[in-house]
């Protein structure tokens, strides 16, 4: 069980700088056919580029890392982007800190208690100006899969 008090827990901030090249790559793998991803020397963002904050983090520095969760059991429940404004563009550098925004429980149909983690990444400009957030669950089921569930 997840402990609740952790509500607040945040990592320590760090740094993503935003490069054309990964742009460029992120929006390929994902099938754009917007030109300004490929042909703009300082393309905007794809709206989910943020995902690849994940490769900036630090290992077990992230809020999630940090609670006791059954890594077994865990489920991604939901991702979603906010932006505050235009998308940032290459060239910049965003400073991101992610923090532990809700931790719940629900009874789960096949047994068990279900906790919900609901995490808050916020990226910001160098001037200090809030520019997206991405708001994920994850899930830890009651029970551990079993065989041929």
């Amino acid at each position: 069980m997840v402990d609740k008090s952790k509500v607040g827990l945040t990592d320590q901030p760090a740094t993503m700088p935003l490069e054309r090249g990964k742009i460029r790559e992120f929006a390929k793998a994902c099938q754009s056919a917007d030109p300004a991803y490929v042909d703009d020397a300082t393309p905007p963002v794809p709206p989910t580029f943020l995902t690849t904050v994940n490769f900036w983090m630090g290992s077990g520095t992230s809020p999630l890392a940090q609670l006791d969760i059954d890594l077994r059991r865990l489920l991604h429940g939901g991702q979603e982007y906010v932006f505050h404004g235009p998308p940032p563009h290459a060239g910049t550098d965003l400073t991101f800190q992610t923090r532990v925004d809700k931790i719940y429980e629900k009874e789960g149909k096949r047994g068990g208690t279900m906790t919900f983690v609901e995490t808050v990444t916020e990226f910001r400009d160098p001037e200090g100006r809030l520019v997206a957030e991405a708001r994920s669950t994850a899930i830890e089921t009651g029970q551990a899969p079993t065989k041929g569930s």
